[in-house]
Protein backbone atom coordinates (compact mmCIF):
# COMPACT_ATOMS: atom_id res chain seq x y z
CA UNK A 1 0.00 0.00 0.00
CA UNK A 2 1.35 3.32 -0.60
CA UNK A 3 1.74 5.90 2.00
CA UNK A 4 -0.60 8.59 1.44
CA UNK A 5 -0.26 12.38 2.26
CA UNK A 6 -3.26 13.47 4.53
CA UNK A 7 -5.32 12.23 7.04
CA UNK A 8 -7.61 14.29 8.96
CA UNK A 9 -6.27 12.91 12.36
CA UNK A 10 -4.93 15.39 15.07
CA UNK A 11 -5.27 13.51 18.41
CA UNK A 12 -2.94 10.80 19.78
CA UNK A 13 -4.94 7.42 19.86
CA UNK A 14 -4.49 3.53 18.56
CA UNK A 15 -4.58 4.91 14.97
CA UNK A 16 -1.62 7.23 15.28
CA UNK A 17 0.37 4.98 17.09
CA UNK A 18 0.38 2.09 13.95
CA UNK A 19 0.68 4.83 11.26
CA UNK A 20 2.87 2.67 9.31
CA UNK A 21 1.25 3.67 6.16
CA UNK A 22 -0.14 7.16 6.22
CA UNK A 23 1.84 10.48 6.48
CA UNK A 24 -0.40 12.74 9.55
CA UNK A 25 -1.10 16.71 8.15
CA UNK A 26 2.20 18.54 8.40
CA UNK A 27 0.87 21.90 9.65
CA UNK A 28 -2.26 21.25 11.42
CA UNK A 29 -1.80 20.36 15.07
CA UNK A 30 2.03 21.01 15.02
CA UNK A 31 3.78 24.46 16.26
CA UNK A 32 5.10 26.71 13.14
CA UNK A 33 8.57 26.89 12.18
CA UNK A 34 11.08 29.11 13.67
CA UNK A 35 12.44 31.43 10.77
CA UNK A 36 16.62 31.85 10.93
CA UNK A 37 16.15 35.65 11.72
CA UNK A 38 13.85 34.95 14.25
CA UNK A 39 15.87 32.39 15.90
CA UNK A 40 19.15 35.01 15.98
CA UNK A 41 16.85 37.33 18.68
CA UNK A 42 16.78 34.39 20.93
CA UNK A 43 19.62 34.07 23.33
CA UNK A 44 21.31 30.67 23.73
CA UNK A 45 21.22 28.75 27.18
CA UNK A 46 24.26 28.78 28.94
CA UNK A 47 25.55 25.27 28.68
CA UNK A 48 25.77 23.00 32.05
CA UNK A 49 28.99 21.87 33.15
CA UNK A 50 28.30 17.86 31.63
CA UNK A 51 28.54 18.88 28.56
CA UNK A 52 32.42 19.67 27.96
CA UNK A 53 33.09 19.11 24.84
CA UNK A 54 36.76 17.53 23.81
CA UNK A 55 38.61 19.49 21.06
CA UNK A 56 39.71 17.08 18.19
CA UNK A 57 42.91 15.60 18.21
CA UNK A 58 45.44 12.67 18.56
CA UNK A 59 47.32 10.19 15.72
CA UNK A 60 44.30 8.57 14.82
CA UNK A 61 42.11 11.58 14.53
CA UNK A 62 44.73 12.68 12.04
CA UNK A 63 45.25 9.50 9.87
CA UNK A 64 41.52 9.16 9.66
CA UNK A 65 40.98 12.65 8.69
CA UNK A 66 43.96 12.31 5.88
CA UNK A 67 42.65 9.23 4.51
CA UNK A 68 38.76 10.69 4.27
CA UNK A 69 40.53 14.02 2.46
CA UNK A 70 42.69 12.14 0.12
CA UNK A 71 39.22 9.73 -1.48
CA UNK A 72 37.04 12.96 -1.28
CA UNK A 73 35.05 11.43 1.61
CA UNK A 74 32.51 12.94 4.11
CA UNK A 75 31.52 11.79 7.55
CA UNK A 76 28.06 12.60 9.50
CA UNK A 77 31.30 13.66 12.26
CA UNK A 78 32.12 16.96 10.43
CA UNK A 79 29.44 17.38 8.48
CA UNK A 80 26.74 17.54 11.53
CA UNK A 81 29.34 19.08 13.86
CA UNK A 82 29.33 15.72 16.50
CA UNK A 83 30.22 16.44 19.55
CA UNK A 84 31.79 13.08 20.23
CA UNK A 85 33.97 13.60 16.79
CA UNK A 86 37.34 13.82 18.67
CA UNK A 87 36.23 10.47 20.78
CA UNK A 88 35.06 8.28 17.90
CA UNK A 89 38.09 8.72 15.57
CA UNK A 90 40.68 8.54 18.09
CA UNK A 91 39.30 4.99 18.45
CA UNK A 92 39.12 4.53 15.01
CA UNK A 93 35.49 4.39 14.22
CA UNK A 94 33.42 7.24 11.33
CA UNK A 95 30.05 7.48 10.39
CA UNK A 96 30.45 7.81 6.44
CA UNK A 97 28.46 9.90 4.92
CA UNK A 98 27.58 9.10 0.96
CA UNK A 99 25.86 10.89 -1.79
CA UNK A 100 27.49 14.26 -1.19
CA UNK A 101 27.51 16.30 1.48
CA UNK A 102 24.97 18.56 0.55
CA UNK A 103 21.22 18.58 1.30
CA UNK A 104 17.89 18.97 -0.26
CA UNK A 105 16.24 19.53 2.80
CA UNK A 106 16.71 21.93 5.48
CA UNK A 107 15.65 20.66 8.59
CA UNK A 108 16.09 23.64 11.10
CA UNK A 109 18.03 21.35 14.17
CA UNK A 110 20.89 20.59 10.85
CA UNK A 111 23.96 22.07 10.29
CA UNK A 112 24.45 20.23 7.06
CA UNK A 113 24.59 22.10 3.94
CA UNK A 114 21.35 22.06 2.06
CA UNK A 115 20.82 23.05 -2.04
CA UNK A 116 17.97 22.32 -4.50
CA UNK A 117 20.39 20.80 -6.80
CA UNK A 118 23.60 19.02 -5.02
CA UNK A 119 26.58 17.44 -7.07
CA UNK A 120 25.91 14.73 -9.16
CA UNK A 121 26.92 11.45 -7.16
CA UNK A 122 30.25 9.91 -7.49
CA UNK A 123 30.09 6.71 -9.19
CA UNK A 124 33.45 5.71 -7.42
CA UNK A 125 32.06 6.41 -4.22
CA UNK A 126 31.17 3.38 -2.97
CA UNK A 127 34.57 1.91 -3.47
CA UNK A 128 36.17 4.63 -2.19
CA UNK A 129 34.28 4.04 1.13
CA UNK A 130 35.19 0.18 0.65
CA UNK A 131 38.85 0.63 0.61
CA UNK A 132 38.86 3.17 3.74
CA UNK A 133 36.80 0.54 5.78
CA UNK A 134 39.36 -2.43 4.75
CA UNK A 135 42.35 0.29 5.59
CA UNK A 136 40.80 1.16 9.19
CA UNK A 137 40.39 -2.57 9.86
CA UNK A 138 36.61 -1.99 10.91
CA UNK A 139 34.09 -4.71 12.12
CA UNK A 140 31.15 -2.27 12.38
CA UNK A 141 30.33 0.13 10.02
CA UNK A 142 27.70 2.99 9.81
CA UNK A 143 26.97 4.75 6.68
CA UNK A 144 24.71 7.73 6.18
CA UNK A 145 23.53 10.27 3.70
CA UNK A 146 21.63 13.40 3.24
CA UNK A 147 18.36 13.88 1.62
CA UNK A 148 17.89 13.41 -2.28
CA UNK A 149 15.10 14.32 -3.03
CA UNK A 150 16.29 15.43 -6.55
CA UNK A 151 16.92 12.12 -7.24
CA UNK A 152 13.92 9.73 -8.54
CA UNK A 153 15.47 6.77 -6.05
CA UNK A 154 16.19 9.55 -3.12
CA UNK A 155 19.86 7.98 -3.83
CA UNK A 156 18.99 4.45 -2.50
CA UNK A 157 20.26 2.37 -5.21
CA UNK A 158 24.14 4.40 -4.71
CA UNK A 159 23.86 3.52 -1.42
CA UNK A 160 22.80 -0.06 -1.38
CA UNK A 161 25.66 -0.54 -3.92
CA UNK A 162 28.26 0.78 -1.15
CA UNK A 163 26.75 -1.72 1.41
CA UNK A 164 26.87 -4.34 -0.96
CA UNK A 165 30.59 -3.51 -2.26
CA UNK A 166 31.73 -3.62 1.40
CA UNK A 167 30.07 -7.00 1.96
CA UNK A 168 31.80 -8.37 -1.09
CA UNK A 169 35.11 -7.28 0.27
CA UNK A 170 34.35 -8.47 4.08
CA UNK A 171 31.47 -10.84 4.44
CA UNK A 172 31.78 -11.24 7.95
CA UNK A 173 31.28 -6.89 8.36
CA UNK A 174 28.43 -5.54 10.35
CA UNK A 175 26.85 -2.61 8.20
CA UNK A 176 24.27 -0.22 9.70
CA UNK A 177 22.53 2.25 7.64
CA UNK A 178 21.35 5.42 8.81
CA UNK A 179 18.96 6.48 5.89
CA UNK A 180 16.62 9.27 4.59
CA UNK A 181 12.84 8.33 4.50
CA UNK A 182 13.03 8.39 0.65
CA UNK A 183 9.69 10.48 0.63
CA UNK A 184 7.78 7.40 2.00
CA UNK A 185 8.83 5.24 -1.37
CA UNK A 186 8.71 1.86 -0.25
CA UNK A 187 10.86 0.33 -3.35
CA UNK A 188 13.61 2.66 -2.39
CA UNK A 189 13.71 0.96 1.15
CA UNK A 190 13.29 -2.36 -0.29
CA UNK A 191 16.28 -1.69 -2.43
CA UNK A 192 18.60 -0.77 0.90
CA UNK A 193 17.18 -4.04 2.67
CA UNK A 194 18.03 -6.43 0.08
CA UNK A 195 21.49 -4.53 -0.03
CA UNK A 196 22.46 -7.23 2.93
CA UNK A 197 22.95 -4.42 6.11
CA UNK A 198 22.15 -5.59 8.93
CA UNK A 199 20.92 -2.69 11.16
CA UNK A 200 18.20 -0.56 9.15
CA UNK A 201 18.01 3.17 10.84
CA UNK A 202 16.17 5.95 10.46
CA UNK A 203 15.24 8.80 12.64
CA UNK A 204 12.26 10.17 13.74
CA UNK A 205 14.44 13.10 15.84
CA UNK A 206 11.11 14.60 17.93
CA UNK A 207 7.66 14.07 19.38
CA UNK A 208 4.72 14.80 16.85
CA UNK A 209 4.45 18.17 17.90
CA UNK A 210 7.12 19.77 16.98
CA UNK A 211 8.18 17.77 13.57
CA UNK A 212 7.09 20.73 11.62
CA UNK A 213 9.12 23.09 13.60
CA UNK A 214 12.08 21.37 13.68
CA UNK A 215 12.30 19.20 10.28
CA UNK A 216 11.99 19.96 6.66
CA UNK A 217 8.27 19.75 5.61
CA UNK A 218 9.13 16.96 3.47
CA UNK A 219 9.76 14.55 6.24
CA UNK A 220 6.73 13.59 8.67
CA UNK A 221 6.38 11.40 12.08
CA UNK A 222 3.96 8.62 9.95
CA UNK A 223 6.00 9.00 7.07
CA UNK A 224 9.32 8.05 9.33
CA UNK A 225 7.74 5.74 11.45
CA UNK A 226 5.96 3.83 7.61
CA UNK A 227 9.65 3.27 6.53
CA UNK A 228 10.91 1.81 9.80
CA UNK A 229 8.08 -0.29 9.58
CA UNK A 230 8.04 -1.68 6.16
CA UNK A 231 12.00 -2.35 6.64
CA UNK A 232 10.90 -5.10 9.04
CA UNK A 233 7.37 -6.39 6.84
CA UNK A 234 9.63 -6.68 3.74
CA UNK A 235 12.81 -8.41 5.18
CA UNK A 236 10.06 -10.56 6.73
CA UNK A 237 8.92 -11.66 3.50
CA UNK A 238 12.62 -12.20 1.89
CA UNK A 239 13.08 -14.09 5.10
CA UNK A 240 15.48 -12.15 6.53
CA UNK A 241 15.92 -10.96 9.95
CA UNK A 242 16.52 -6.69 10.16
CA UNK A 243 17.22 -4.70 13.14
CA UNK A 244 16.04 -1.12 13.00
CA UNK A 245 16.37 1.65 15.06
CA UNK A 246 15.64 5.24 15.58
CA UNK A 247 16.94 8.21 17.49
CA UNK A 248 14.85 11.39 19.56
CA UNK A 249 17.21 14.74 20.32
CA UNK A 250 15.76 16.36 23.69
CA UNK A 251 16.24 19.85 24.40
CA UNK A 252 13.60 21.03 21.38
CA UNK A 253 10.38 21.82 23.54
CA UNK A 254 9.47 18.72 24.47
CA UNK A 255 6.94 16.87 27.33
CA UNK A 256 8.37 13.88 29.17
CA UNK A 257 4.51 12.63 28.05
CA UNK A 258 5.47 13.29 24.82
CA UNK A 259 8.37 11.77 24.71
CA UNK A 260 6.51 8.42 26.51
CA UNK A 261 4.20 8.79 23.66
CA UNK A 262 6.96 8.43 21.03
CA UNK A 263 8.55 5.54 22.42
CA UNK A 264 4.90 3.59 22.34
CA UNK A 265 4.97 4.66 18.87
CA UNK A 266 8.20 3.47 17.61
CA UNK A 267 7.39 0.04 19.82
CA UNK A 268 4.07 -0.23 18.07
CA UNK A 269 6.08 -0.22 14.74
CA UNK A 270 8.49 -2.77 16.02
CA UNK A 271 11.67 -0.23 16.07
CA UNK A 272 14.18 -1.83 18.28
CA UNK A 273 16.96 0.14 19.69
CA UNK A 274 16.79 3.71 20.43
CA UNK A 275 19.31 6.68 21.18
CA UNK A 276 18.01 9.59 23.22
CA UNK A 277 20.77 12.70 22.88
CA UNK A 278 20.75 16.28 23.95
CA UNK A 279 20.25 18.95 20.96
CA UNK A 280 22.81 21.09 20.57
CA UNK A 281 21.98 24.49 18.52
CA UNK A 282 24.69 24.12 15.74
CA UNK A 283 24.60 28.35 14.99
CA UNK A 284 21.91 31.11 15.98
CA UNK A 285 20.47 30.58 13.06
CA UNK A 286 19.84 27.16 14.08
CA UNK A 287 16.28 26.10 16.59
CA UNK A 288 17.41 27.52 20.37
CA UNK A 289 17.57 24.97 23.30
CA UNK A 290 14.72 25.19 24.93
CA UNK A 291 16.41 23.19 27.80
CA UNK A 292 19.75 20.67 28.70
CA UNK A 293 18.76 17.37 30.35
CA UNK A 294 20.76 16.33 33.28
CA UNK A 295 22.26 12.88 33.09
CA UNK A 296 20.03 11.78 35.44
CA UNK A 297 17.38 12.94 33.47
CA UNK A 298 18.04 10.70 30.69
CA UNK A 299 19.10 7.91 32.84
CA UNK A 300 15.18 8.10 34.04
CA UNK A 301 14.16 8.27 30.34
CA UNK A 302 16.40 5.56 29.49
CA UNK A 303 14.27 2.91 32.06
CA UNK A 304 10.98 5.16 31.00
CA UNK A 305 11.57 3.64 27.45
CA UNK A 306 13.31 0.11 27.97
CA UNK A 307 9.36 -0.20 29.85
CA UNK A 308 7.99 -0.49 26.20
CA UNK A 309 10.10 -3.26 24.86
CA UNK A 310 13.02 -1.66 22.92
CA UNK A 311 16.37 -4.28 22.91
CA UNK A 312 18.44 -1.49 23.84
CA UNK A 313 18.18 2.35 24.48
CA UNK A 314 21.09 3.91 24.93
CA UNK A 315 20.71 7.71 26.46
CA UNK A 316 22.63 10.61 27.53
CA UNK A 317 23.77 14.25 26.65
CA UNK A 318 26.31 13.19 24.20
CA UNK A 319 24.76 10.40 22.69
CA UNK A 320 24.13 10.45 18.68
CA UNK A 321 21.85 7.94 16.77
CA UNK A 322 25.33 6.53 15.49
CA UNK A 323 27.07 6.10 19.13
CA UNK A 324 29.37 3.60 19.88
CA UNK A 325 27.46 1.98 22.75
CA UNK A 326 24.32 0.91 21.03
CA UNK A 327 26.67 -0.19 18.21
CA UNK A 328 28.31 -2.63 20.78
CA UNK A 329 25.18 -4.03 21.71
CA UNK A 330 24.05 -4.36 18.14
CA UNK A 331 27.58 -5.89 16.75
CA UNK A 332 27.14 -8.93 20.26
CA UNK A 333 24.26 -9.32 18.98
CA UNK A 334 24.00 -9.73 15.50
CA UNK A 335 27.35 -12.05 16.00
CA UNK A 336 25.47 -14.36 18.27
CA UNK A 337 22.62 -14.60 16.15
CA UNK A 338 25.59 -15.50 13.32
CA UNK A 339 27.23 -18.02 15.63
CA UNK A 340 23.79 -20.12 16.21
CA UNK A 341 23.26 -19.96 12.55
CA UNK A 342 26.44 -21.07 11.87
CA UNK A 343 26.16 -23.78 14.55
CA UNK A 344 22.83 -24.97 13.12
CA UNK A 345 24.03 -25.28 9.43
CA UNK A 346 26.73 -27.27 10.72
CA UNK A 347 24.67 -29.41 12.56
CA UNK A 348 22.13 -30.18 9.39
CA UNK A 349 25.39 -30.90 7.67
CA UNK A 350 26.04 -33.63 9.86
CA UNK A 351 22.92 -35.17 9.99
CA UNK A 352 23.12 -35.22 6.46
CA UNK A 353 26.43 -36.96 6.02
CA UNK A 354 27.79 -33.73 4.63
Amino acid sequence: MAITKELPVLEHDVALANAANRTLPSKEGQERPLAPSEAKKISPLKKPEWLKIRPPAGENYSHIKQLLRERNLHTVCEEAHCPNVAECWASGTATFMVGTEVCTRACRFCAIQTARRPPPLDPEEPYKVAEAVSQMKLKYVVLTSVDRDDLADGGAEHFALTIRELKRRDPNLIVEALVSDFRGDQKAVETIVNSGLDVYAHNIETVYRLQYRVRDPRAGYAQSLGTLKHAKDYARTQNKILYTKSSIMLGLGESVQELQETFLDLRKNEIDVLTLGQYLRPSLTHLPVEKYYSPEEFKSLEVESLKTGFMYVASGPMVRSSYKAAEFFMEGVIRSRRDVNAIKIGNEGEQNGI
